[in-house]
């Protein structure tokens, strides 16, 4: 078949297609529900639907995985030879560490706005786990690792909120929670497994063809990534306004109709309004102050770029140490899904029917869910600094694991604070992560080996930095509340009925 031959038939392939989405959502315009059947009919379709959907993020979830694997393998390789190898001294290794996060910072939100702005996702994010997974490889030197860390970070900086952006255009808000919440749990899922597929390679790897076992390490990591980006490209869906070879063209209808119920319209696309809606964003306050409590809370959860350099305190030796960070990351993972069922809710996710309750639009915000963890990693942190004994130490490092949840509760204080748009929700999240991401590059530095073993400095840095996420947390309750009683008060004076509440 001919290049024009082969255009013709794909064109009439997705007239085809446009075609039946048209016969379907307008068969019965009378009646929503008609078009798919009936209620019963429309629920058989949404549940179909949402398996199909529920398989892709199951990919999503491993892509997760090597994101955070990629970009904390340096971390378990500081306790081989990658210090000596690469002639690094005083606070190099900080700085190695710090690199990433300066890449992620500038690329966060000019990805996500190319991203609302193209037709292919699937094909932009492939790209980026690729060259995330080449850069992984390409660590010869000191300076040769500095430049592919910056990299990595500019190309990591793609994933996390391009895929919940992604995820924002199938899922409904009552849906997302979920989802989000085991995708966001690949992080903590990465630091355990990734101590343990560590030791293991850098054990048995270690001078196989004169190789180092860190660089082993890097190398099977980056190949591992590039081939998954490979099958992303195939796996990744595009948004519901594109076909989908993977859905029937009625399951296809009932996404597009539930991005438009959802209200996710075209506003999203919109570079204009985006551009005008980041303007709006850089000057409310309440970014910039949601956005101090997330930096001082990613600067709390700094010993993570450093875990297997506090687990090797104990005494033992690498291999061990390194088996040693598993547990406590596991506990972490099924602590941050329990508190995720329970707490966590982005853009009204939590209870929906409650939520919907009588048409009144309700988002949930609760300040223990952030407020408790951060408070338990105080305690262990508390723990670490008072004693050099191992069985307290260890335990510590079960607490201060705790902070990961706070981060992934805490964006529900930022959806709950933008509730009116969704794009100004998402130009809100997008902008408070990359802020409070300028965390990342200061606090590696509080970490010098200096310090250790005990360190106590380093520890009280993060006590610090903790309080002061919870003050302010605690500060914005209380606007929240004051918010709530003037709502109050004016619906009361006019005869108004009752309208948006912040649940606290």
């Amino acid at each position: 078949m001919s290049p024009s031959s082969t255009d013709v038939h794909d064109s009439l392939l997705e007239s085809s297609s446009i075609a039946s989405y048209d016969s379907i959502v307008t068969s019965r315009a009378d009646d929503p529900e008609d078009a798919f059947g009936g209620a019963e009919g429309r629920k058989r379709l949404e549940k179909q639907l949402l398996r199909k959907l529920d398989r892709r993020v199951a990919f999503l979830v491993l892509v997760s995985i090597m994101n955070y694997l990629d970009r904390s393998s340096t971390a378990a390789a500081r306790l081989s030879s990658l210090e000596v190898d690469l002639h690094m001294s005083g606070r190099q290794f900080n700085t190695l560490i710090s690199i990433l996060y300066v890449g992620y910072v500038l690329m966060q939100i000019p990805s996500n706005m190319f991203l609302s702005s193209i037709q292919r996702p699937s094909i932009y994010l492939s790209l980026c786990v690729f060259l995330w997974g080449v850069c992984c490889i390409a660590t010869g030197s000191f300076a040769g690792a500095l430049t592919s860390r910056f990299f990595l970070g500019f190309c990591e900086a793609a994933w996390h909120p391009g895929a919940m952006f992604l995820l924002s255009r199938w899922y409904k808000r009552s849906e997302l929670a979920w989802r989000i919440s085991i995708i966001t749990s690949g992080s903590t899922i990465s630091y355990a497994f990734g101590a343990l597929i560590a030791s293991g390679v850098m054990e048995t790897m270690d001078k196989v063809f004169g190789f180092a076992g860190w660089r082993w390490l890097f190398l099977l990591e980056g190949s591992v990534t590039i081939v998954i980006a490979v099958f992303a490209i195939s796996v990744i869906p595009d948004y519901p306004s594109s076909s989908a070879s993977w859905l029937t063209p009625e399951e296809l209808a009932l996404a597009r109709r539930r991005v438009e119920e959802d209200a996710y319209d075209s506003d999203h696309l919109d570079q204009a309004k985006y551009l005008s809606t980041l303007a709006q964003a850089l000057t409310d306050w309440r970014m910039w102050w949601l956005s101090t409590a997330l930096l001082c809370i990613y600067a709390a959860d700094s010993y993570s770029n450093f875990f297997p350099t506090l687990s090797a305190t104990m005494g033992y030796s690498p291999t061990i140490s390194l088996l040693l960070c598993a547990p406590p990351w596991i506990i972490s993972t099924i602590t941050a899904l329990i508190a995720a069922s329970y707490v966590h809710c982005i853009c009204c996710m939590h209870q929906p029917k409650a939520c919907f309750a009588k048409g009144t639009l309700t988002y949930l915000e609760n300040v223990s869910g952030t407020s408790i963890p951060l408070l338990v990693a105080i305690a262990g942190f508390v723990m670490a600094m008072s004693t050099m004994s191992t069985a307290v130490r260890y335990l510590s490092l079960f607490l201060m694991t705790q902070t990961t949840i706070a981060i992934e509760l805490f964006m529900a204080w930022v959806s709950n604070s933008f509730p009116h748009s969704p794009r100004e929700r998402a130009v809100a999240l997008a902008l408070v992560n990359s802020v409070a991401m300028t965390g990342n590059i200061v606090s590696p530095y509080f970490w010098p080996s200096s310090w250790g073993p005990s360190y106590v400095k380093s520890y009280l840095l993060c006590i610090l930095m903790a309080v002061i996420a919870l003050v302010i947390l605690r500060r914005y309750r209380s606007y929240l509340e004051e918010a709530n009683e003037a709502a109050a008060e004016d619906e009361r004076l006019n005869g108004l009925p009752k309208g948006f509440r912040y649940l606290l």
